[in-house]
């Protein structure tokens, strides 16, 4: 989750992207190009983010933002993440980097 988001059942477009310090407009984009981010919305048209939603936008902006992904590259990463789970996708990395520490270990 997302630190400096309170724990709530659902959060407002406004919440979610002061939290990761982007525009609600990127947000609405993210929206049209990952099917992965469904918030519910009310008649009104008022989007209400679960913290489910929040973690695959947090983890869409990690892909795009800090790992410099293109969109499609991003794409490419959701589908090759079962379910586009990014704790699933971290646990990998860690035990990627567990493996290759444990061989250097051995060469010392």
């Amino acid at each position: 989750m997302v630190a400096n988001l309170p724990e709530k059942r659902y959060y407002s477009i406004g919440e979610v992207a002061t939290a990761l310090d982007v525009k609600t407009s990127l947000l609405r984009f993210w929206e049209k190009e990952f099917k992965q981010i469904q918030p519910k919305k009310k008649q009104s048209g008022v989007r209400k983010y679960t913290p489910e939603d929040v973690q695959q936008i947090q983890f869409i902006h990690h892909l795009l933002k800090e790992k410099g992904l293109t969109i499609e590259g991003a794409k490419k990463e959701l589908k090759r993440i079962p379910s586009g789970d990014p704790k699933r996708a971290l646990i990998e990395k860690l035990q990627k980097i567990k493996a290759e520490l444990l061989q250097i270990k051995e060469q010392l």
